[in-house]
């Protein structure tokens, strides 16, 4: 993916060839040449507890155990081992999209002066975001119609398999259980047009709160992680394994 875009429909195909799942967090590749944390709407979820993590990695870092994983705070030695190995995941060159001219200029620029190692720079910043977007956006005010957008099935069990199961397949990290049976459809389809805490639509863009004595919750998929469209290609398909 153009790692300039924050664009969930690249990145869904790219993660289904990797391998790997399709979640609502940030990768932690790269994170260490983003200059700004919880940015966009995380002051809504998280409030005041935001303000410090902005401009600090470390900062960022204690709020995601606390409060995002609902851990206890890091000691001295947890944080810096943990910054330590985000380094290792900084971006290289061959990780952005540089064309052959671009290479050309930013070698000149190493053999020039200051000037030029500074807008040899400014390309290089042009091809990465230094910050990870975020926008809350509320499910289709009417359930039954939803976002009136034709959705792929195909993608549709790309989603479900990578972004529903990888949790809620054998209670991995969830309390609520789905997998592939008829069941599992027919539940989420008669819900999906619900306003209840069962509805995608209501889960997927607000998220959930813990069950009474457990620390869990669902994290919710801002816009950037799910795009309006991708919903409707996971109805689709639920729908149609569930008929």
């Amino acid at each position: 993916p153009n790692l300039a875009v924050a664009d969930p429909e690249t990145r869904l195909p790219y993660v289904a060839a990797q391998g790997v799942p399709f979640l609502q967090g940030t990768t932690f590749a790269g994170i260490v040449n983003r200059t700004k944390f919880y940015n966009g709407d995380y002051q809504k979820k998280y409030g005041d507890l935001v303000f410090k993590t902005r401009d600090n990695i470390r900062e960022a870092i204690q709020l995601c155990a606390v409060a995002c994983s609902q851990g206890r705070e890091l000691k001295d030695w947890e944080l810096e081992s943990i910054l330590a190995y985000f380094w290792e995941l900084e971006w290289k060159m061959g990780d952005l999209d540089l064309s052959d001219s671009d290479y050309e200029m930013i070698a000149k620029a190493m053999q020039g002066g200051t000037k030029e190692k500074a807008e040899a720079a400014r390309l290089i910043h042009t091809k990465y975001l230094d910050y990870s977007p975020a926008t809350f956006i509320a499910p289709p005010e009417n359930r039954r119609e939803g976002n009136k957008l034709e959705g792929n099935v195909e993608n549709g069990k790309l989603i479900y398999d990578l972004s529903c199961l990888h949790c809620h397949a054998d209670e991995r990290y969830s309390f609520f259980e789905l997998d592939h049976s008829q069941y599992s459809f027919e539940f989420m389809d008669k819900h999906f047009p619900k306003y209840d805490r069962y509805s995608a639509y209501q889960v997927i863009r607000w998220g959930t709160s813990p069950a009474t004595g457990k620390k869990a919750y669902m994290p919710n998929y801002t816009l950037e992680k799910m795009s309006r469209q991708q919903i409707e290609d996971l109805r689709a398909y639920i729908h149609a394994e569930a008929m």
